[in-house]
Parts: structure tokens; sequence; C-alpha cells
């Protein structure tokens, strides 16, 4: 998985950089086929919003969130693509074997 951050009237310090990383992980660990994540942290006058793209084997995923702190925007975002990408986990299940057993009752 490749993370991009990158951010429009914002100087991303490594602190902020880590703590994007470290938040994201938790969408990377509901689903493996995660193949590119970009994040973009923006401040407009007093609020801070963060947004992300998050490329999927099968779909692509946006979500964004704005808050009065940055940090609160990012747990949003997360929490955001976290609902996202179970959704489309559980899509992706087959919920209809096809080799099922039949009825014992006939």
């Amino acid at each position: 998985m490749q993370l991009t951050v990158t951010g429009h009237h914002i100087d991303v310090s490594p602190a902020l950089r880590s703590y994007v990383a470290k938040k994201m992980a938790r969408v990377e660990r509901h689903f493996d086929h995660v193949t590119d994540m970009h994040c973009i942290l923006t401040v407009e006058k007093l609020a801070h919003k963060a947004e992300a793209t998050i490329h999927l084997r099968g779909a692509t995923i946006h979500a964004d969130s704005v808050e009065g702190d940055m940090y609160a925007a990012i747990d949003g975002l997360v929490d955001k693509l976290d609902r996202q990408v179970r959704r489309h986990k559980e899509k992706l299940k087959n919920h209809h074997p096809r080799h099922a057993e039949k009825s014992a009752v006939r």
C-alpha cells in the first residue's frame, strides 16, 4: 500500500504524517486489497478539512471530514472510510454458495 499525504495551505509535519499513517492502518487492517491511498489536508480560515481517496481492487472510495481541529478531522475521516471499506468488503462476500448442502427434509 502506498500512502500519499499532501497539504493545502498547511505544512504537513512529520508528526501529522505519522498520525495519518497510523490511523489509515486501521482501514487497511479491515481489507487487504488496498493499493493506493491519497490524503489531502486543507486549512480554510477556521475549518480544518481532511479528505482521502482509496483505490481498492474493484472500487474507489472517497470521504472527507471538516472539523475545528486537524486531528479531529483525521479521526472523522478514518471513521467514514472504515465504514465504507467494511460495506464494500461485505458486498464482495459470496452469500449464496453454489455447493450448499441439500436440505434433509424433502
